[in-house]
């Protein structure tokens, strides 16, 4: 039976505060919560513990799951791996609705097309051709949009000389990501609960955790107007964007309190809507701390489309991957192994297609990719607490392991990966870095052909072209003892994988000191390259040693430098090396640069980095500037103030 929406009274400022407690409680009680009796399954090849999704058929029920989950009573099979036994479910059809409600409506925008006239800009680096990636900072070829704390800023930026502010907009919350389509923007908010005291604002209490997301009209960029405002309860996870539909990841806490089961909602203007029940998918059996995970698409072209979603009672997910057809939810369990929901998301359709368990944990979503019908992914396996191996596995498109390789550099983790076309690159480190090559031409047969160990890591891998790759890492120095390695400078490689076989350093460049960092290390939408354009260019907080400083003139491995820079890096880059081509910084006070040790921070450090035909774009906290391409001269800057 299906609740009917707002049926059931609750205080809110009784359940904010549980949540919380709840959340943070969770986790470590969690895995009390469970007996150890298992569930048999008498075939050789067994179901992962996920076991296989169906929906509540009443809001009872889910109480009643809930209920066993807190409770300790359910059913918590042991780890077991891929899927095989004969009743699994792939749901070839799944409810869509409009957040329980057929009467409400919601709408949303797209992606950035080329900028009139063919002008050659840089986008977002995504992951994946076709599917966009939220970020702070956007553009379309003639304008730059900035989300800034709680301001979105609109600059004019083509031609350079013509760059002005043309808007700032508070939206009175902080920003969290933002999509740019044609003359709409869109914008997730957070509001976070204030729980020093109760108050509301149009009707809706302002202790609870929600997420906004918020179309502006910016046909008139001196003058963005909102369109729509969609409040959501609980947190935004994750979003993507494939031509004209958004999806994104809401998450909610699940859990009783004063006896009823708290059930996500929806509000656009007046109109409340309620996630009902018997939408809710959950797995056949029960577990520690759930949440919902709440996923819906929008149709950005069409001002009347109505939102649709899917609700999921998963353990918390930490990531996703998204091809051009399927969402992959990716969760760990308590034994860290990964557990993958497969959610179709062709043209806003949301369904789920399948799910599936591999030992060990993922780093990023760097760690998967979809091709040819395989899903692959990268791991790093553990057993009780130590590292023992990792591996990839690749899945058929009912998440079936059809082939592995497992327990490689036991010891080590995967500190990156990257998947392109048949081959994966997958990064280890302990002491040294292992730079495993693996043939995934024979998904049933994968095979490591070679592997390159040197000094140091990569955190991110970029294809350079098919037999070059980019990585950006840290360049490390082994103890006298050979047990650990400490981190020194920022590293630059390029890896020629031409003969995967015998993979080789083409060539290496390394900034700084120990201490040096950079954004680019962690968040690949630091990362600009252009390969027409030979250019890569890195934001840098630069940190040096004065050896003077030493009797012996060496300092010790483990010292750390001096801040002494921070800008963007600007390099030559080519199959025959790495150059630095100049630097730009925003900082123009040298005294910032008297907080040395291990932390460092100026509303002026260089965040991300795009271009525009010959032009170089820079954005901090606190300064746009424009300076050119090739002789890196200061063609603009713009204070954007605190």
């Amino acid at each position: 039976m299906r609740l009917p929406i707002m049926q059931v009274s609750v205080d809110t400022r009784k359940l904010a505060s549980f949540a919380i407690v709840a959340f943070l409680m969770g986790g470590a009680l969690g895995g009390l919560m469970f007996n150890y009796g298992g569930v048999y399954m008498p075939t050789s090849d067994l179901s992962n513990m996920f076991g296989y999704m169906n929906q509540f058929q009443s809001y009872d029920e889910l109480k009643e799951y809930l209920t066993m989950r807190d409770s300790g009573e359910g059913y918590w099979g042991f780890p077991m791996f891929g899927r095989g036994f004969s009743d699994v479910m792939v749901m070839e059809e799944a409810v869509t609705l409009s957040g329980g409600n057929p009467e409400i409506a919601f709408e949303v925008t797209g992606i950035a097309p080329e900028a009139e006239g063919g002008l050659d800009y840089s986008g977002t680096n995504v992951q994946v051709e076709g599917v966009d990636e939220a970020d702070v900072v956007k553009t379309d070829g003639t304008y730059i949009y900035y989300a800034k704390g709680s301001e979105i800023i609109i600059v004019q930026a083509y031609p350079a000389s013509d760059v002005k502010i043309v808007s700032r907009t508070n939206m009175s919350r902080p920003i969290q990501d933002i999509y740019i389509s044609g003359d709409r923007l869109i914008v997730f908010t957070a509001q976070i609960p204030n729980y020093y005291y109760y108050y509301e604002v149009d009707g809706m209490a302002q202790d609870e955790y929600r997420s906004i997301l918020t179309i502006l009209d910016i046909s008139d960029r001196g003058s963005p107007g909102e369109v729509r405002e969609i409040n959501m309860d609980g947190t935004y996870f994750n979003s993507r964007l494939i031509g004209d539909h958004l999806y994104f990841i809401i998450r909610n806490p699940a859990y009783i309190y004063d006896d009823i089961v708290e059930l996500p909602t929806i509000r656009e203007g007046e109109t409340w809507s309620t996630i009902d029940a018997d939408c809710i998918w959950y797995p056949n059996n029960t577990r520690g701390w759930m949440a919902y995970h709440t996923i819906a698409s929008l149709d950005v072209q069409n001002d009347e489309a109505k939102l649709t979603t899917e609700t999921f009672l998963l353990d918390e997910g930490s990531t996703i991957y998204v091809s051009p057809t399927n969402l992959y939810l990716i969760s760990e369990g308590w034994w860290r192994e990964t557990r993958i929901t497969k959610i179709s998301i062709q043209d806003g359709e949301i369904k789920f297609r399948a799910n599936g368990t591999v030992p060990g944990y993922v780093l990023n979503q760097f760690s998967m990719d979809e091709h040819d019908g395989y899903f692959r992914i990268a791991t790093t396996g553990t057993n009780e607490g130590r590292r023992e191996g990792n591996n990839v596995y690749v899945m058929d498109s009912e998440l079936y392991i059809v082939g592995s390789v497992e327990g490689l550099a036991e010891g080590e983790q995967i500190y990156s990966s990257r998947f392109i076309g048949d081959r994966c690159y997958l990064v280890t480190f302990k002491i040294t870095d292992p730079l495993f090559t693996i043939d995934l031409s024979d998904p049933e047969n994968p095979e490591v052909l070679g592997a390159l160990k040197i000094p140091g890591f990569s955190t991110y891998l970029h294809p350079y072209d098919e037999n070059i790759l980019i990585g950006i890492g840290k360049e490390t120095v082994e103890d006298k003892w050979g047990e650990i390695a400490w981190q020194q400078g920022v590293k630059i490689s390029l890896f020629d994988v031409s003969d995967v076989s015998d993979p080789k350093e083409l060539a290496k460049l390394v900034i700084g000191d120990r201490g040096t960092e950079s954004n680019a290390l962690y968040d690949h939408h630091a990362f600009l390259f252009s390969r027409a354009r030979n250019l890569l260019v890195l934001p840098i907080l630069e940190a040096q040693i004065d050896e003077s400083d030493f009797a012996d003139g060496k300092a010790p491995d483990d010292w750390y430098g001096e801040y002494v820079y921070q800008g963007a890096y600007v390099f030559d880059i080519s199959e025959e090396g790495i150059e630095l081509r100049g630097k730009v910084t925003h900082i123009q006070d040298p005294t910032e640069f008297l907080k040395s040790g291990y932390w460092f921070d100026s509303d002026y450090q260089v965040e991300r980095s795009l271009y525009i035909e010959d032009n170089l774009y820079t954005l901090s906290n606190g300064m746009f500037k424009v300076n050119s391409l090739g002789s890196l001269e200061e063609l603009a800057s713009i204070e954007l103030g605190g």
